[in-house]
């Protein structure tokens, strides 16, 4: 069994800086699904494009300072992969598309980030989108979204891909690792298990993955859960699988780790429609952090989110009002300032506590829901700067 290259790993014993990972959504190029659906050459800048002002105040569209770029072009990749370890960013967090029919929006992973010139500044993770995928493209209040793709998949479509993952991912030199063992996420551990056929079938498909990974030269693999992902839609379905709970469920599939994908659960939701305020929601959110350390008995790490908008996959012919997501309060003043805040708190956090130190940020790119990094032309590369501010700068 061969060991692999620990250079792009981090233990709870010895790292010395927290890794800082920003979520990637990768629809901003051209998929064939995507094209099938919505027309040659779409991609979600065309909701960018297409974005207006909501309400009293509310700033949109945004205007991405490098312009609508095609992200599967391995040198637009590479201006994002200097930009994001120039300003203190360890890595991205990939929302990784598979379904029991094929993988989706892989081409900004396979072709941009992976073959860009300079890969090796940043580290890389796939967090397994195993979400529904529904037509909110855009969206509007009162009509049921058509289901695309199922997020459930069977054992057979589980087994291909990780076997793919260990071999096309894992062995990459700049997948992270902790403490030795690749760090892979699952956004919906629910649909997993349910898409299996249940616990015993889930327990035996992870148990799996860990041995083949093993078998692959490495110490073991750390499976992490978005905690959203994690608590059950109802009491029928929690009932089912006869578990007490997101803490259950976790400590069911012996996962090692969660962390929140984004604050939109500590959001004020009616009460404060259509805007909530962004340090209030910190608040909420810091108290949910050490909710969580305090209920699971694994590794548990914050999310700083940047910003939430997601008015721009909200039908632009009806008016905003409340609803299910994406029909939800716009967060408002989050200044790079108050971002900065945030950031400070969460770096606090992790480093008061034993266990690797990992702070994800919410999100690199999401254009449409108001949260991303990349700089834009109100703020240019201020949400960036503090960042580099509080974590330092020159990742590589």
């Amino acid at each position: 069994m061969t060991n692999h290259d620990s250079s792009n790993s981090t233990t709870s014993e010895t790292a010395a800086n927290t890794e800082t990972l920003a979520f990637y959504f990768p629809n901003y190029h051209r998929d064939p699904r995507n094209e099938t659906r919505y027309g040659q050459g779409w991609t979600e800048w065309e909701l960018v494009r297409a974005a207006r002002p909501r309400f009293a105040g509310h700033a949109q569209p945004k205007i991405p300072a490098w312009g609508y770029e095609d992200e599967a072009d391995p040198k637009v990749f590479s201006k994002k992969i200097d930009a994001a370890a120039d300003y203190g960013i360890s890595g991205f967090l990939f929302d990784w598309y598979a379904y029991d029919d094929g993988y989706f929006l892989n081409r900004a992973l396979d072709e941009g980030f992976l073959t860009a010139d300079n890969v090796h500044r940043l580290k890389f993770v796939l967090m397994w989108a195993n979400h529904d995928w529904v037509d909110i493209f855009p969206d509007t209040v009162g009509k049921i979204p058509e289901l695309h793709y199922d997020g459930a998949v069977t054992r057979a479509t589980f087994e291909a891909f990780t076997d793919d993952v260990i071999e096309r991912y894992f062995k990459h030199p700049s997948y992270l690792c902790v403490d030795g063992r690749p760090f892979f996420s699952i956004f919906s551990t629910y649909r997993f298990v349910q898409g299996l056929g249940g616990l015993e079938a889930a327990m035996d498909a992870l148990k799996t993955f860990r041995q083949k990974t093993m078998e692959a030269g490495f110490a073991g693999l750390h499976v992490n859960a978005i905690l959203s992902g994690l608590t059950l839609p109802d009491a029928t379905v929690q009932a089912a699988l006869k578990l007490n709970g997101a803490n259950d469920l976790a400590r069911t599939l012996e996962l090692d780790s969660v962390m929140p994908y984004v604050w939109l659960k500590h959001f004020d939701q009616a009460q404060s429609f259509p805007t909530c305020d962004y340090l209030e929601t910190l608040a909420r959110e810091v108290q949910g952090w050490h909710e969580v350390a305090a209920e699971f008995k694994i590794d548990s790490f914050p999310n700083v989110t940047v910003g939430w908008d997601a008015t721009p996959r909200c039908d632009p012919h009806y008016p905003f009002e409340f609803g299910e997501y994406p029909h939800v309060p716009v967060l408002g003043d989050n200044t790079p300032e108050a971002f900065k805040t945030a950031l400070e708190t969460a770096k606090a956090f992790v480093e008061g506590r034993p266990g690797p130190r990992i702070v994800s940020l919410n999100a690199w790119n999401e254009w449409t829901e108001g949260s991303y990094l990349e700089p834009e032309t109100k703020h240019g590369n201020a949400y960036l700067e503090a960042v580099r501010a509080v974590f330092g700068g020159e990742r590589s």
